[in-house]
This record gives structure tokens, C-alpha cells and sequence, in this order.
């Protein structure tokens, strides 16, 4: 293989995006190569547009346009009572595909306990101000059956103690170590029609 640098350093960066390692990433370059002008020029300007406009929202952590307000928290349609709370964007996508929630999300942007991750990283003040300035009534928490994302879970369990609000974990159908992601729609639905409230007496 001849050795470019800007070929050796594409295939780096591919090679870390999810599910993908250095030989399918070759085969992507390979792709890009040879076709610039039907693929490489429309992917760096739509990656540029992507990279200039589209922020998370400060308030829920959803994707947002840079010019525009979120509709995620922002939904002036509807009217919702329940928040679900996940780790990242993924799994809010899974949980809206799958049509089983209507409400608004919140996105921590983590867990607690993930590498170089603290609480004080994750949007878990701004849950707080939400469900006081807002009418909630039942925060789902649908964070991941790991012990990251349970601990995760019971801190903001914790922080939301003196809100009046009903907090809710997804229970049933969730796998010990499932990553909310990775779960089938049947799983999913199972999990948040058995959503059990959670013991506000903590030790």
C-alpha cells in the first residue's frame, strides 16, 4: 500500500467511528477516492454545514440548528407532563422510532462514572430547573442496566428530591448491562410499560 499521508490519516479517523476498524475503513477511502465528485464534495460540505450549525441544546442536550430555537423543549404543539431522561442522542433516537413515548427528552451528554465524565459535566442541573419551571408530573429515567448508567440514575433520583415529581426507572425487559441503543422495539416498549417508581428514601 502506497504510503500518503493524508490517505493514512483518513483511514485513522474513520477507523474510530463506531463498528468500524482499519480494514473497513480503507474500503471507505477507497469509495471516497474514487468517487470525489459524486461523494467526497458533498460529504466535506455537508460535514462543514454540520459542523457550523448544528450545536446541543444547553437546556435538554437534543440537537438543535444554530439559528433555530429546540423544538425539543421548546414544542409549542404539544404540551407534555413526562420527561425521559437518557444518556445520549442515540438513544433518544432509538426510543422515538420506536413510537412508544410521547413526551419531551433529555439528553445528559453520559454517566457519571464514564472516563473523564463528572456529574457536574452532565445536564443533570438544567433536568432540575426544567421539572421546576415546567408542569411535569413523572421523570422516566432510561438510562443504560450498567452500573454507570444505574449509578447515573439514583444520583438524579437524589437530586430531584425535593422536586414534586414521580420518577420512574425502565424496569422489566431491560437487560442487566443493556445499552438502551442496542434494544429491539418489543424490549423497549416492555421495559416502559413496567416502569416501576423509584424508593425516594435514599441512605
Amino acid at each position: 500500500m502506497q504510503n500518503i499521508n493524508e490517505i493514512e490519516d483518513l483511514i485513522k479517523l474513520i477507523s474510530k467511528f463506531p463498528g468500524l476498524g482499519p480494514k473497513s475503513a480503507k474500503r471507505i477511502v477507497l469509495k471516497l477516492i474514487n468517487n470525489k465528485d459524486e461523494l467526497v464534495k458533498p460529504l466535506v460540505n455537508t460535514l462543514a454545514q454540520v459542523y457550523k450549525n448544528v450545536v446541543r441544546c444547553n437546556s435538554c442536550g437534543s440537537l438543535k440548528s444554530n439559528s433555530d430555537g429546540c423544538i425539543n423543549c421548546e414544542n409549542t404543539k404539544e404540551r407534555f407532563n413526562k420527561i425521559c431522561v437518557v444518556e445520549d442522542i442515540a438513544d433518544q433516537w432509538s426510543i422515538e422510532n420506536s413510537n412508544i413515548f410521547k413526551g419531551y427528552f433529555h439528553i445528559l451528554g453520559g454517566t457519571i462514572s464514564s472516563v473523564g465524565q463528572r456529574k457536574e459535566d452532565l445536564l443533570i442541573s438544567s433536568l432540575v430547573e426544567r421539572v421546576n419551571r415546567e408542569t411535569i408530573d413523572e421523570v422516566i429515567l432510561a438510562t443504560s442496566a450498567t452500573v454507570e448508567g444505574q449509578t447515573t440514575a439514583y444520583y438524579i433520583q437524589d437530586s430531584l428530591r425535593n422536586c414534586k415529581v414521580k420518577v420512574t426507572k425502565l424496569a422489566q425487559g431491560l437487560p442487566v448491562g443493556g445499552e438502551i441503543e442496542s434494544l429491539d422495539d418489543g424490549t423497549l416498549f416492555s421495559a416502559f410499560k413496567n416502569r416501576a417508581k423509584l424508593n425516594s428514601n435514599l441512605s
